[in-house]
This record gives structure tokens, C-alpha cells and sequence, in this order.
């Protein structure tokens, strides 16, 4: 077991843990828990998600750490790591930046080539779907503890649709799952601790 250099490395593993722990929180009761995703149990189960938490404060950080993870994600083995989780606890706060680097995030993918053999889905703690009011509860599918760009396999989704026939059908599923429960349940629902 390593020892930290200093008391700021100490905080920041801390920071970390805490970072991955809320973010694990979400996927296992949200995500998985409410079955939002039908494909995330199964890489979850097997230890194939990567939890990368960035330490940008800033859009060009936050695009460098994107690369970095990008490239990483490519070069490994998929039954190693099928799929990450970039974490954005210090930048990205307000959802209109977030959008922003959604731009610059899909030109990095084409500027390394990588259109077509990855994906790159939006999470938000402010997610808001076009055409919605900041309070409906449909945003929910998409809110997160932090902003997070979940970077995905092309081929991964490819399978995984294939063996989900109803795989379009799943937004519109997810969004009367949210009305059904509403934000009351929502908030009930996330305070309970996760069964990991």
C-alpha cells in the first residue's frame, strides 16, 4: 500500500474516492437501480467501467483529460475497460458551458479519427433536454452528481442493441419511469443506500 507524498495528495485521494463513490452511488441506484440503461448492469457487474475523475478547472484541462482518456480507452482491452466515466467535479458547473465542450468534445473525436468507434453521452447535475422547463422531472435520466462525458464503444452499443430489440424504445420508457415516481420518489430513491 502506497503512503501519500503530502497532506495535498492525501486530500486529493479523498477527494477522489469521494468523487467515484457519489458517482458509483448514482450509476447503482439510478442508472442501473431504476434500469434507465439496460446495458450498464452487465459491464458494472464485470469491473469494465473506468471511473476517471479530471482535475481541470477549465475547458481546454477538461478537453486534454478527454484525449487522455480517449486514447486510453482505445488502446485497452475492451474486457478490461468496455467503457469510462470522465468525472468533472471542478469545471463545467453551468449546463450551458457543459453544452460547449459537448461542441468541442464531438470535433476532438473527429479530429483523432475516432467518429464511428467511440460515443460520447452527456451527464449533468443541471441536465436539461431541449424544449424542457429546468423543474421537469424527465431531466432526471440524464443528472448526475457531477458533469460527466461517459466516453462509449461503438461496438459495444452495436451488441447491446442487438440483444435489446427495444433499445429506441428506452428514452421514452426512462422519462415515464421519472413521472411515475416523481421528485419526491426521486430524492427517496437516492437517499437509500445502494445494494453494490
Amino acid at each position: 500500500m502506497s503512503v501519500p507524498s503530502s497532506p495535498a495528495d492525501a486530500e486529493s485521494n479523498a477527494t477522489h474516492a469521494a468523487v467515484v463513490a457519489a458517482t458509483r452511488h448514482w450509476l447503482t441506484r439510478a442508472v442501473i437501480g431504476l434500469n434507465l440503461c439496460p446495458f450498464a448492469k452487465a459491464v458494472h457487474v464485470k469491473g469494465q467501467i473506468r471511473y476517471a475523475v479530471s482535475e481541470a478547472t477549465d475547458l481546454e484541462r477538461v478537453l486534454e483529460d478527454l484525449e487522455s482518456e480517449l486514447r486510453l480507452l482505445e488502446a485497452a482491452d475492451p474486457d478490461a475497460i468496455d467503457t469510462t466515466l470522465l468525472i468533472i467535479p471542478h469545471a463545467l458547473a453551468d449546463f450551458v458551458d457543459y453544452n460547449d465542450c459537448l461542441f468541442f468534445a464531438d470535433r476532438l473525436l473527429k479530429q483523432l479519427r475516432m467518429e464511428g468507434t467511440v460515443q460520447i453521452a452527456s451527464f449533468h447535475p443541471q441536465y436539461q433536454f431541449e424544449g424542457s422547463e429546468p423543474d421537469d422531472i424527465e431531466n432526471y435520466t440524464n443528472r448526475a452528481p457531477y458533469p460527466i462525458l461517459h466516453l462509449l464503444r461503438e461496438a459495444s452499443i452495436a451488441r447491446a442493441v442487438a440483444a435489446f430489440p427495444d433499445a429506441a424504445e428506452i428514452y421514452e420508457r426512462n422519462q415515464q419511469v421519472l413521472r411515475r415516481i416523481g421528485h419526491a420518489g426521486w430524492q427517496q430513491w437516492m437517499a437509500t443506500p445502494a445494494e453494490d
